[in-house]
């Protein structure tokens, strides 16, 4: 590779008609781009389908100052006022305005942290707009969502191969750019597996792109590695990263994940822990048949396991 700058940001598009999304949606931020004025924004959709470059792009091509929050690590209610009071309540000098990005807002508490931010938003009013983004819209509290344009990038099943071929194209010239050599029907897979999570793509590749080509024998790496991650957050008892992995691998049919958990019981659990595990594996996977919300029950799963396991 020519550095080592994640590709996620090294080829994070610049302007609205360079990001891979439905015509539908590019409309709607051509016309913001159009008319010079920013609303305040809610942006919801899956993980990593481009809320977050979107919202970058218009400040971008807005002229607009931007700063950059994330919900999920800095989500304490005193951090999040402090940021956003310090950069909120001072003018800005070389551009047209300021923006508030707060990313993965869904992960911030509905009963204090979201009113709050509620009152920050109309408190910056004058000077700042507030752009947040979420993968479950359900999870923002009604007054935030009157208080925004609610945008959901949703992919229609015509859209899909389109948007698929289009995203195909860019990451072939990503790895020719690095020099990286591939076969097509590998790179495919990667693409057809983890979309419309753009992000998820290129940094599988970036890493398995580090022997200097994409082949079959690192495709069958990937789900271990995704694997060991979660190992890894459940042993450090690391809650977040272990929900932000369920949310990540959802695309994946549930037995299957609770059937690769299983298999692995033996290199990740101490061995007196494994009758508990085994139980609470099929306890959860039992349940995965009919419960309305398939995050919650791994959560809830991976939880138990977290808390009543013994992990190397």
């Amino acid at each position: 590779m020519s550095d080592k700058m994640l590709w996620v940001e090294k080829y994070r598009p610049k302007k609205i008609n360079d990001c891979v999304l439905p015509e539908s949606l590019k409309n709607t931020f051509r016309e913001i781009v159009d008319t010079g004025e920013l609303p305040n924004l809610l942006l919801s959709g899956s993980a990593g389908c481009g809320k977050t470059t979107v919202a970058k792009a218009l400040c971008s091509e807005l002229g607009l100052d931007h700063i950059l929050i994330n919900g999920s690590e800095d989500g304490n209610i005193d951090t999040l006022r402090n940021k956003i009071r310090h950069y909120a309540s001072t003018v800005s000098f070389s551009s047209q305005g300021k923006v508030v990005i707060l990313d993965e807002a869904d992960y911030l508490n509905p009963q204090s942290t979201q009113p709050a931010l509620r009152g920050f938003i109309e408190e910056f009013s004058g000077n700042c707009r507030f752009i947040l983004t979420c993968n479950f819209k359900n999870r923002i509290i009604e007054p935030l969502h009157s208080r925004c344009s609610v945008i959901p990038f949703t992919i229609s099943r015509s859209d899909k191969p389109k948007l698929a071929a289009s995203f195909f194209n860019k990451v072939q010239n990503i790895l020719a750019n690095e020099n990286i050599t591939y076969e097509k029907a590998v790179l495919a897979q990667v693409v057809s597996k983890h979309f419309p999570d753009f992000r998820r793509v290129l940094n599988e590749l970036q890493r398995y792109s580090i022997s200097g080509s994409i082949d079959s024998g690192l495709l069958s790496n990937l789900e271990e590695v995704s694997l060991t991650s979660l190992a890894s957050a459940i042993k450090d008892k690391k809650f977040t990263e272990m929900r932000k992995w369920v949310t990540q691998n959802l695309d994946n049919d549930p037995s299957t994940i609770f059937r690769k958990i299983y298999d692995s019981l033996y290199d990740l659990i101490e061995s007196s822990s494994i009758p508990q595990a085994v139980v609470c594996i099929s306890e959860y996977q039992y349940k995965s048949a009919f419960v309305a919300d398939q995050e919650i029950n791994m959560v809830a799963c991976l939880t138990e396991l977290m808390v009543e396991c013994e992990w190397k």
